[in-house]
């Protein structure tokens, strides 16, 4: 959705008010965000959590 949206981690975490290597980690699976982090995240991103939350879960092929 970053990407899509055309951000760096750097946009991405100056948008959300959090660490750049945070934003990172979440990439990279080597962290999870909080619920909050979630909203966030995806006010950040012109989106909804629950559209965050759909498309993680597509890509782990849960239904």
């Amino acid at each position: 959705m970053r990407n899509a949206a055309e951000l760096s981690q750097e946009e991405l975490a100056e948008w959300a008010k959090i660490h750049r290597t945070y934003v990172s980690q979440i990439e990279r699976g080597l962290k999870s965000p909080t619920l909050v982090m979630l909203f966030r995240l995806a006010h950040a991103l012109n989106t909804t959590p629950s559209k965050i939350v759909r498309q993680v879960e597509s890509d782990m092929g849960v239904s």
